[in-house]
């Protein structure tokens, strides 16, 4: 996560008020009744603010927009400052319990990676795309096919382990776009849960997939093909939808000079289509193939 910048260069409750749309009477109020936001403050008494608190604060107004109560958007986005999110994986077995984890060689995840990607990611309108590679290595091998596939995404945000050799050397900070000007790739730092982590999410309307697994530990002497992971993988709107917000927040937290279209994960996600229904089955058909080899 992005260090807190030191209190003295932090923005000042007009900042804030101004990147938000918001008054500085309302922020104060808001802090009065519900804590938050909360501020730092100068010996002066003097509040100020880090960009998280613009990401959270722009988080409420999204979720009040979409109907939900100011005091529990409120109360979402005090526990998001309390507990960052960090990891896809843990999220949705938090929020979905019933998606049952499947260890699977990192081969067998490969093949159900490409399968959710071309019927999914090739086949939606104006997808918004969230995949995580771990290293940059791995996604470079992608490369070509993630730029392809980017070309009709509303959104692409991809994570990985960036090398020292592909960091600007002008000091800007590390993430930055691929040369399609429409994929934005997110640096993982060292501490990162998302460096042990492999996670695909397309959120669309009418094709929608999201898969999320975590590497075992103690595969140092493993080949690479044979790696295990602990899998979970889901076609489901809601479940999607989450997983879409939680790369959402990871992208405000690891890299909040971005500037990204990501308001509209804030909405309910639509009811699943026939279209939807069916990939279920084929998918389900797929997947014990896959096991069963």
């Amino acid at each position: 996560m992005t260090p807190t910048p030191p209190i003295a260069q932090g923005l000042s409750i007009g900042d804030l008020a101004r990147r938000t749309g918001l008054t500085p009477a309302t922020l104060r109020v808001w802090e009065t009744r519900y804590g938050f936001p909360q501020p730092q403050r100068l010996d002066s008494g003097h509040r100020r603010y880090d960009e998280h608190a613009v990401a959270l604060v722009q988080q409420v107004l999204r979720r009040k927009d979409a109907g939900v109560r100011l005091e529990t958007a409120i109360a979402e986005a005090a526990a998001a400052r309390r507990t960052p999110v960090a990891s896809v994986f843990a999220e949705l077995r938090r929020r979905h319990p019933h998606l049952s984890p499947q260890p699977l060689r990192k081969s067998t995840l490969l093949a159900l990676t490409w399968a959710i990607e071309d019927e999914c990611c090739a086949r939606a309108q104006r997808p918004t795309l969230f995949a995580a590679f771990q290293h940059e290595r791995f996604y470079r091998r992608a490369e070509a096919r993630w730029t392809e596939l980017a070309r009709t995404a509303r959104t692409t945000v991809l994570f990985a382990e960036r090398t020292a050799t592909s960091q600007s050397p002008t000091g800007e900070p590390p993430s930055g776009r691929s040369g399609t000007g429409r994929t934005t790739l997110v640096n993982l730092p060292a501490d990162a849960p998302m460096r042990r982590e492999w996670s695909l999410v397309c959120d669309a309307p009418g094709h929608c997939a999201a898969l999320a697994a975590w590497e075992l530990p103690g595969q140092a002497d493993v080949r690479d093909p044979d790696r295990v992971f602990e899998a979970v993988w889901t076609l489901e709107p809601p479940a999607v939808r989450d997983a879409a917000r939680t790369c959402a927040a990871l992208t405000r937290q690891l890299a909040p000079h971005e500037a990204l279209d990501l308001n509209h994960l804030d909405s309910p996600p639509g009811e699943p289509t026939d279209d939807l229904r069916a990939a279920f089955q084929r998918y389900r058909s797929f997947f014990e193939r896959l096991l069963s080899t």
